[in-house]
């Protein structure tokens, strides 16, 4: 620990109080995440504070629990958002080097218990993407705990108007595009209902469809100019915008979804062949050209910007513990920063919108929607149809004049 302190005394006072033994653990597990020295220093100091807490209330450490974390935050007067954070850490660590017990888990609910053998199901039977899992296990226990709470569920009570219930009282919660995503959910939790035999209604049948007009939006995306400002935006004297500037071509150069760049690894660019493979929708696989500038921004990321960590995985998170994207949830925050820094005004902040933007200058230049198609890797031409939409020039033509002309 010494290498952390100016004063040697602050060691030494550390490992003479409660949490002494543990104190050299802690320390070398936040070096190896990644973390700062500073931070480290202040994990530290918390950790001994909560030490003292224990011990004034006849504590030992080998009867820390959360519940003693939660009490310590709520009664301590001036905290910082860090604190539970570094207390929850030692709780995880101490546990995974068996010097504290596992703490039981409390009493699941009813509706926890059967959306994990749907989950089961969805693994087994369906085989779905996990992403795919995670929607419809999320949309289905909400259902459950918003019909039955913490109560017994009991799936022969239902009636279709608690299902038509649901999806009013969610879609006033929910934007218009996401309430697809519930009902879709919701039907395929009360198929298996009615699969396992819970229910002899085919209450999947009553779900109300959402109106979804086919082509019905018009693709937005930046235009060129903007896009270059937002790549251009990032700092490549910093880890972080040598990261940023690494992601943002892949989705303004190559129109990768934000998913897609998150699941990067490694291994999945081939150096001397020049390309990369991309992990895409459905588990398929793609190989796709790495542009020589862009190969140059992700090596420059690896070089100087990336943290030495065990994963595999091609992008990590900004500050520790340095892990690696678990979703397209981080890829979407970093267009969002990027916008802005970049002074960007857009109605969108996802990073859908470079996909639609490659495909609308494509368009532009002369190409075709089928080599639109094959550039964002659609599976049918009727998904790259909607930008049909944006090709003014090949529109205008087709315009029939207004009756009555125009003044």
């Amino acid at each position: 620990m010494e290498r952390f302190f100016k004063d040697p005394r602050t060691p030494e006072r550390f490992r003479s109080g409660p949490m002494g033994p543990h104190m050299q653990l802690v320390s070398n597990d936040l070096l190896k995440d990644g973390y700062t020295r500073r931070s480290i220093r202040y994990h530290l100091r918390i950790i001994d504070h909560f030490g003292h807490w224990l011990k004034k209330r006849g504590q030992t450490i080998e009867d820390m629990t959360n519940d003693h974390v939660r009490r310590y935050v709520h009664q301590r007067g001036c905290i910082r958002n860090g604190d539970a954070g570094a207390l929850i850490h030692l709780l995880h660590l101490l546990r995974q080097e068996g010097k504290i017990p596992e703490e039981p888990a409390g009493e699941l609910i009813p509706a926890q218990l059967m959306i994990t053998e749907f989950i089961h199901y969805l693994q087994e039977e369906r085989a779905l993407a996990p992403s795919t899992i995670a929607t419809y296990s999320d949309y289905s226990k909400r259902f459950l705990i918003w019909r039955f709470g913490s109560r017994r569920i009991d799936l022969s009570s239902l009636r279709a108007g608690d299902v038509v219930g649901f999806v009013r009282d969610r879609a006033a919660a929910v934007r218009s595009e996401a309430i697809k995503n519930v009902t879709t959910a919701l039907r395929s939790f009360l198929a298996y209902a009615r699969y396992r035999g819970d229910t002899s209604a085919d209450l999947a049948a009553v779900v109300p469809r959402v109106a979804n007009w086919s082509q019905s939006p018009i693709p937005k995306g930046l235009p060129p100019e903007d896009v270059r400002r937002v790549v251009e935006s990032c700092d490549r004297t910093t880890s972080v915008g040598r990261r940023d500037y690494a992601i943002l071509p892949l989705l303004a150069r190559l129109g990768l979804r934000a998913g897609e760049i998150a699941l990067m690894s490694l291994d999945d660019i081939d150096w001397q062949g020049g390309c990369f493979t991309v992990h895409g929708k459905g588990g398929k696989r793609r190989q796709l050209p790495l542009p020589a500038d862009v190969g140059k921004a992700i090596a420059a990321y690896l070089r100087v910007g990336r943290q030495q960590t065990p994963t595999r995985r091609l992008f990590l998170c900004a500050q520790a513990p340095f892990r690696a994207f678990k979703n397209h949830g981080p890829v979407s925050d970093v267009v969002k920063h990027a916008l802005a820094r970049a002074g960007v005004k857009s109605l969108r902040r996802g990073a859908h919108q470079f996909r639609h933007a490659l495909a609308c200058q494509m368009l532009r230049q002369g190409a075709s929607l089928v080599e639109i198609g094959v550039v964002l890797r659609h599976e049918s031409v009727h998904t790259t149809a909607i930008y049909a939409k944006v090709d003014f020039a090949a529109l205008t033509p087709l315009a029939q004049p207004w009756p009555g002309g125009v003044k």
